[in-house]
């Protein structure tokens, strides 16, 4: 079954529907870090059982190891100079943040990262309609915590809401924007240039469990309720991949 434009581009809203909720509630009153650590552990669990439920078999099925590998390198490849170039910004972000100007480096890396967002959201649908939907409620808890964050750090540079907002806005039509691209995109995609890019996707979403989520979810003290929201996520997802 193939996705129009438009049905992807509604699909798309929801995440970024988030993205916006997480920054808004974070610009009237940040939640705790406990309560942070929380979505985070979640998140990570919920993207983790979208990877080992439902693409990493698809990715198994094509049986084409070099597309596979190729793919995959290129993920790995991809958001580590993601985060190398997040991590260059990040300085300069925290100088800017200090006076009146907004942090544009860390907005730009920001950018980037959920245009990323939205093409793996196309590659899901590319991948069918279940691992669409899946993927979809997966990047929404994704981009929750993004918001928060994003928001967070706006208003401790003395950025007022509504600018804050507009920025927000701003990302979530990046987002929708790559994932109605990916997903149209890669509608007619040969079977070899699906290989690699259901393991590009593979590739980046581990890399946004291990690396991303987790890492700041256990920059708050580790309890054990927190690591069962890991726990959590990862039996919900697991669940309905099994009953869609």
């Amino acid at each position: 079954m193939t996705h129009s434009f438009w049905q992807i581009l509604a699909y798309a809203l929801l995440p970024a529907a988030t993205l916006l909720g997480g920054g808004a509630i974070a610009s009237w009153r940040l939640p705790g870090p406990g309560w942070r650590s929380a979505i985070l552990h979640f998140a990570g669990g919920v993207v983790f059982s979208v990877v080992a439920v439902e693409l990493l078999p698809d990715v198994v099925r094509t049986h084409e190891p070099l597309e596979i590998v190729i793919g995959f390198g290129l993920g790995i490849g991809v958001m580590l100079a993601l985060r190398r170039l997040t991590e260059q910004q990040r300085p300069a972000a925290e100088e800017t943040a200090q006076g009146a100007g907004l942090p544009f480096g860390l907005l730009f890396g920001v950018g980037v990262d959920v245009v990323i967002d939205g093409l793996l959201l196309g590659i899901g649908f590319a991948a069918g309609a279940k691992e669409g939907v899946l993927l979809t409620l997966a990047l929404t808890f994704e981009l929750l915590t993004l918001g928060l964050a994003t928001s967070a750090t706006l208003s401790q540079g003395g950025t007022v809401r509504a600018r804050t907002l507009l920025l927000l806005s701003g990302l979530a039509l990046l987002f929708m924007a790559g994932g109605a691209a990916g997903g149209t995109l890669l509608q007619r995609i040969s079977a070899h240039g699906l290989a690699m890019v259901l393991a590009f996707g593979l590739a980046a979403l581990l890399f946004l469990v291990t690396e991303e989520l987790l890492v700041e979810a256990h920059e708050a003290e580790e309890t054990p309720w927190l690591t069962t929201a890991f726990f959590i996520g990862f039996l919900l997802f697991l669940v309905l991949g099994m009953l869609g």
